[in-house]
């Protein structure tokens, strides 16, 4: 069936709708999925205004488009269970046939650029569970060759759960920092320049403590505490693939990422009982709201168990 039939527009729209998509086609060359979701998008519009405007919308009626009509087809498709990327994604499609047109002097599209993309929601934080997370904080399943860069990684990973650290925060201390045995916290400068106190457990400074004694670098104080193979300062791409490494040897979820430990650090804490506003603190989040993301994450593991282990779920 051509596209004529398909698409309920006047003639005049319909050729400039089409001559549209030959140019993302063959002259923008954008992907063939993205052109089919433009395509798609753009027609649910002028099914759309077809009802919303009393019959089939030519490039007239496109022209008097107001951003409360592009508001209510972004309401109706809303309500048919799109959600915020797909209504984002629609949008983008909209402004570009109008910008199209624009260029060609047939239309105003200063509406369409005026309207907002609905923001689509921030998704919960995956962290690990309790075992998962000691077993790649411990070290177990590396493949390093090197015994110092295996007790490297083990310390990095241990700061980044047992401190819950971000991996910047941690590649950023000094060799004088956990340097002495009596050290059980540690001043980290995090986001925005901002101070705070983490706690250093004996485990995390047994970790640190033994890559010192097989580091074959000198770790001055104010020199890198992590190093690179070559003893430059270690980068975040090289904690990131060991761990992508560790995830196959422990059969671990793509989720398990080296942010994954800091969620986990904030979630374990909050499922034993601990204070939010200390949680807060302890991850340097500057706003509570931020913090409070994690007892959703809570939550919907509780319910998980419960419909994994009750007989009546």
């Amino acid at each position: 069936m051509s596209e004529e039939f398909l698409v309920s527009a006047k003639p005049d729209l319909q050729r400039a709708r089409t001559e549209w998509l030959a140019s993302l086609r063959d002259e923008r060359r954008l992907a063939r999925l993205t052109v089919e979701a433009y395509e798609r998008d753009t027609r649910q519009l002028l099914q759309f205004l077809t009802g919303h405007c009393g019959g089939a919308p030519g490039i007239a009626e496109i022209t008097d488009l107001r951003p409360a009509d592009l508001r209510a087809f972004l309401a109706s498709r809303r309500s048919g269970g799109a959600g915020a990327r797909t209504l984002g994604r629609g949008l983008a499609g909209i402004r570009s046939l109008l910008r199209y047109l624009e260029r060609r002097g047939l239309v105003n599209a200063a509406g369409a650029g005026a309207l907002r993309a609905p923001r689509a929601p921030k998704g919960l934080p995956k962290p690990l569970t309790a075992a998962d997370a000691r077993r790649v904080a411990s070290g177990e399943g590396q493949l390093a060759e090197e015994p110092w860069i295996a007790a490297r990684n083990a310390a990095v990973l241990a700061l980044l759960y047992g401190s819950g650290l971000r991996i910047g925060e941690a590649l950023a201390l000094k060799g004088g920092d956990i340097a002495n045995a009596g050290d059980n916290a540690l001043r980290v400068t995090g986001k925005g320049g901002k101070t705070r106190v983490v706690p250093v457990l004996p485990v995390v400074f047994q970790a640190v403590a033994e890559y010192r004694r097989l580091c074959p670098y000198h770790l001055g104080a104010e020199a890198p505490l992590f190093r690179g193979a070559r003893g430059g300062p270690l980068q975040p791409a090289i904690v990131q693939r060991e761990m992508k490494k560790m995830r196959s040897a422990l059969n671990l979820p793509e989720t398990a990422t080296p942010h994954a430990l800091r969620h986990s650090f904030a979630t374990h804490l909050l499922g034993r009982g601990g204070d939010l506003r200390a949680i807060q603190e302890l991850l340097g989040h500057a706003s509570l709201s931020t913090t409070q993301v994690y007892t959703a994450v809570d939550t919907s593991r509780l319910l998980e168990i419960y419909d994994n282990a009750h007989p009546r779920a």
